[in-house]
């Protein structure tokens, strides 16, 4: 598929107030009226271009919004203050008292654990499924479901959701499809594909530097402004709203976009093909041995790669708490949540980022103990990177030496 993200972003030019190359940064909270009319009828969402107050929009959000619709090919986008913010004002937005979910069971454990213990304080219910089986999600559909949930590459066990086959689904019931696409930017384009709200946690890949929590909703016109409604928006009364300064950083930095998302794909492809021939228990997208391989083929943008993550299997808890101690004390990256930073960030998902998740569904997920889920880095020499981690592994007597050929 060809993807026309990256000339959509390119041709977004904006000047500054006094002319420079990066929009002026709107440092105000509140914004002021020439009549008392034009402030009712701004309060009444009759007004283009008028400004109210900076929890309701900004000028600094909506320029983000507007790059990161075109990132994503939608009508329009909202910014938020993080990527939950983002999650939760869209479920509350499509969801009331007595409604129905359909979510994928592999998903970030934040999501995981707002939508099975506190959506139930609304009397909003959740079944989580295996995504990528499409008789499954039919049959958890009910007439009260109100939304089908999923992230394109899932958290931390990187299936592949089949979103044009979900919008189908979707569409022929009736309900919106909702997609994270947190963890591939540029290489999946759900919009394109079916889905109706797209979402990101800006934190990981869009910014890029770790130094900002932030996240959007991309959608149509319609919903945008519902979200923001300040009568009956989500998005406007729980007050998720990003801070304007952060936005103009976050616009900088999508500029290199993607230039980052070819060199972590081409580091990840390396380091995956590498380790499942050393004869770990590999996932990642990129290699034929994932059961998704082939499907995501048919859909990707192919010129941004099959994405950042990947997972090896340490074969047990300990094992891995140690390789991720020995690689961070070699310098080879952090042992840190999180993904998109320039350095390489590894955890165990089972006690970190999904431990939301009951131990029990953990197993029923396919998530084990020496799981580690590794956010590859931009390493300009990814050969000595893998040596140095091969190191490791072999210290630990997760690997075997290499036999020197004779």
């Amino acid at each position: 598929m060809k993807n026309k993200a990256t000339d959509n972003l390119q041709d977004l030019q904006y000047f500054g107030e006094y002319g420079g190359v990066n929009p002026s940064i709107s440092d105000s909270s509140t914004y002021t009226f020439l009549s008392a009319k034009k402030m009712f009828d701004t309060f009444e969402g009759n007004t283009e271009g008028c400004y109210l107050y900076t929890r309701h929009s900004s000028p600094s959000n909506l320029y983000l919004g507007e790059a990161l619709a075109a990132l994503e090919g939608t009508e329009t986008a909202n910014v938020t203050a993080s990527g939950m913010g983002a999650i939760t004002a869209v479920t509350l937005q499509l969801c009331d008292a007595g409604d129905h979910i359909v979510s994928s069971r592999t998903i970030y454990g934040g999501t995981y654990a707002f939508m099975k213990n506190f959506l139930k304080k609304f009397n909003i219910a959740t079944s989580f499924v295996d995504i990528t089986n499409l008789e499954v999600v039919e049959k958890a559909i009910t007439p009260r479901t109100k939304m089908i949930y999923c992230e394109a590459v899932s958290n931390p066990l990187l299936e592949i959701a089949d979103i044009k086959a979900l919008s189908e689904l979707a569409k022929k019931h009736g309900i919106p499809l909702v997609v994270d696409n947190t963890f591939s930017p540029l290489s999946i384009s759900p919009a394109k594909l079916g889905a109706d709200v797209v979402i990101h946690s800006l934190t990981k890949f869009i910014n890029g530097s770790s130094d900002c929590v932030a996240g959007v909703v991309c959608g149509t016109n319609d919903f945008c402004l519902a979200l923001k409604d300040v009568h009956s928006g989500a998005g406007m009364l729980l007050g998720s709203t990003l801070d304007s300064l952060r936005a103009a950083s976050i616009l900088k930095n999508m500029r290199t976009l993607h230039i980052r998302i070819k060199k972590h794909s081409e580091n990840t492809q390396y380091l995956a093909e590498s380790f499942e021939k050393d004869g770990l228990r590999v996932v990642y997208p990129g290699l034929k041995s994932h059961k998704g391989h082939e499907k995501l083929k048919s859909f990707m943008n192919h010129e941004f790669g099959f994405g950042g993550l990947m997972t090896i299997d340490m074969g047990s808890l300990d094992k891995a708490n140690a390789l991720m101690e020995l690689m961070q004390e070699r310098k080879l990256g952090y042992l840190a949540v999180s993904l998109g930073f320039y350095k390489t960030l590894f955890s165990a998902p089972g006690t970190s980022t999904s431990s939301e998740i009951p131990l029990e569904e953990q197993k029923q997920m396919g998530l084990s103990d020496g799981l580690v889920r590794f956010s590859i880095g931009l390493d300009n020499d990814i050969e000595r990177t893998y040596n140095i981690m091969r190191e490791c592994m072999v210290e630990l007597n997760i690997l075997e030496p290499k036999t020197a050929m004779v």
